[in-house]
């Protein structure tokens, strides 16, 4: 069985290579039944979350991640996601590789939402605002670079100090990113803006989105989290990674649901409908787009089997 660490994993995920076996999962009959999502106490600080997450493709392969999300971590200097991915054979059950489910979850999430922007986003996109400075942070960098051209690239967090670390390590991978405390101002400069924390509040007003902006929203992932306002929803034409993912667990479309800012019929096309050519996103220069994404177990197979085929395709080759 192969065992496929932090480090072994991000080199068998390339950002393009990545991302385009994602959109294939999007196009094929992989099977995703209803994830395990259970809230887990930690006594004196904020509840933990454990998620199940399996899926398969019929005959090909099985999967199935185990992760936890421990939001307190950063008080400890510690990631708030850990977990693994456990993939079989789809034809005989025999386990063939697990994958650190971190570094899977976090390539996956970035390369999923660059999916989105190269249907949503204007394609002379180039200044790029990342919003949290967690894990995702540097990997949404690089995944949006590999779709649009990015320029330039501002970051902003709650601490400046970790937007400032962010910035130089992004700066080291050749990026032209510096640290911003001015949100709102950022905001209203970008084409896109990505926003992967664990906000519970509004972080990016919709009136601060300018025409042709792209809002990318990652982080929150229960019905009480929420990265935008209802200002936000609203000037927006919305899109999805699965409806029914966004259905029970986005609080950036279910509050606004609740509240009649917007129909489920404002929610455009998923990205089922958008891999398969049903809806062509974005329509308009000026239009301004917003993608809510929750995960998808099918992103998540997709990822193990591009690692485990890459690695055991260079085996093969060394020997």
């Amino acid at each position: 069985m192969l065992v496929l660490h932090g480090t072994e994993t991000a080199e068998a995920l390339k950002w393009d290579e990545l991302t385009n076996a994602i959109e294939r999962m999007f196009r094929s009959h992989c099977v995703t039944p209803v994830r395990h999502h259970h809230e887990v106490e930690v006594p004196g600080e904020a509840a933990a979350t454990l998620l199940l997450m399996p899926a398969w493709v019929p005959g090909d392969y099985i999967g199935i991640k185990l992760l936890s999300v421990f939001p307190d971590n950063h008080l400890r200097g510690l990631p708030a996601i850990y977990g693994s991915y456990l993939l079989s054979s789809g034809k005989t059950g025999k386990m063939l590789a697990v994958v650190d489910g971190g570094e899977l979850t976090a390539r996956r999430t970035a390369a999923t939402s660059a999916l989105a922007a190269g249907y949503l986003a204007r394609e002379d996109a180039s200044q790029l605002l990342v919003v949290g400075t967690g894990r995702l942070s540097l990997n949404l960098i690089q995944a949006h670079s590999t779709m649009r051209p990015i320029k330039s690239v501002r970051i902003w967090g709650r601490n400046p100090a970790n937007a400032e670390k962010t910035a130089a390590d992004a700066r080291e991978m050749g990026f032209d990113a510096t640290a911003c405390t001015d949100l709102e101002a950022a905001t209203r400069e970008a084409d896109i803006i990505s926003c992967a924390t664990l906000s519970n509040e509004p972080l990016v007003h919709g009136k601060w989105l300018k025409p042709g902006a792209h809002l990318d929203l990652i982080g929150a992932f229960k019905p009480t989290m929420r990265e935008s306002d209802d200002e936000a929803v609203r000037r927006a034409t919305i899109f999805v990674d699965t409806r029914e993912g966004a259905m029970s667990e986005a609080g950036d479309i279910l509050q606004p649901l609740k509240a009649g800012i917007i129909r489920e019929t404002d929610i455009k096309a998923d990205l089922f409908d958008l891999a398969a050519g049903r809806h062509r996103g974005r329509t308009a220069n000026h239009e301004i787009t917003l993608f809510k994404s929750v995960g998808a177990a099918l992103e998540d197979l997709a990822g193990a089997i591009l690692a485990y085929e890459a690695v055991t395709t260079r085996f093969k080759t060394e020997t």
